[in-house]
């Protein structure tokens, strides 16, 4: 599966033709999907005669603790896994994160974040580069001693990189999850009307296994609620961001050694 999905992103990768790559685009991730459905009607199939496929954990490490932007990354990984059936637990460092689902899929998702971090992170090292965020003002609030009494106001403030660059990836992530989304609901929507029962059986008996797995296995006491930029929001960044994740291409990444690379730099 991994290897037709590969040469579907080289193709997506190497075409200069913005339509051409959304197509190769979508074929990629709805290959993905199609697959793990796939895989769910074959399990459902073959239960009783052979060893049936079972839900596994596997841990994916984002970076080390303490580097800035790291929710970011994280949050462009639980976009992927979200739209390829998996689940996800967040470390408290956001250094790693606990992938909860089937083996296929969970290999789906590695492959497809190599690609997209690379991308996320060459784009807004780009952004950042071209001075463009130095255009635009973020509001803060700014608190003030008046007659005795604490007065806050709203007031513009320049856009400091480090805000930049956290609205530029946090937008890319979102627009990612989105774009993979709108798929998923295509694939399955197509696969019901084709094979409505048996898909149906089969991707809620899939459902159900992980379901189960993750209340059994998952410790987690409590919701990842995404990034959050305490420096404030750049409209214009995020902008950016978003326009960056409508053109990203899915493609595995020459800059990591593997999909399960940790990002080091």
């Amino acid at each position: 599966m991994l290897s037709r999905i590969g040469g579907l992103l080289r193709k997506a990768e190497a075409t200069d033709n913005e339509h051409e790559a959304e197509a190769f685009l979508a074929a990629a991730q709805r290959l993905a999907t199609k697959s793990s459905i796939d895989l769910a009607v074959a399990r459902s199939h073959v239960a009783r005669r052979e060893r049936r496929s079972t839900p596994v954990q596997r841990i994916i490490p984002i970076g080390e603790p303490g580097r800035k932007g790291l929710r970011t990354y994280v949050q462009l990984f639980v976009a992927i896994a979200t739209a390829n059936d998996v689940r996800c637990d967040v470390a408290r460092t956001s250094s790693q994160v606990y992938a909860y689902g089937f083996d296929a899929d969970i290999d789906a998702c590695e492959a497809l974040y190599a690609s997209l971090l690379v991308q996320m992170v060459r784009a807004s090292d780009h952004y950042i580069k071209s001075g463009a965020y130095r255009e635009a003002t973020v509001v803060k609030v700014v608190t003030e001693k008046r007659f005795g009494r604490t007065v806050r106001r709203k007031v513009q403030a320049p856009v400091a990189g480090v805000t930049a660059r956290l609205n530029f990836q946090m937008a890319f992530a979102a627009r990612i999850g989105a774009r993979l989304a709108e798929v998923k609901a295509e694939v399955v929507a197509e696969e019901s009307a084709v094979e409505s029962t048996g898909t149906a059986l089969a991707l809620r008996d899939k459902e159900l296994a992980l379901t189960d797995f993750y209340t059994a296995t998952s410790e987690a006491r409590g919701t990842w609620r995404g990034p959050q930029t305490s420096t404030g929001h750049s409209a214009a960044a995020r902008q950016a961001g978003d326009r960056a994740g409508r053109n990203a291409r899915l493609g595995p990444s020459t800059e990591l050694p593997a999909a399960r690379g940790e990002l080091t730099g």
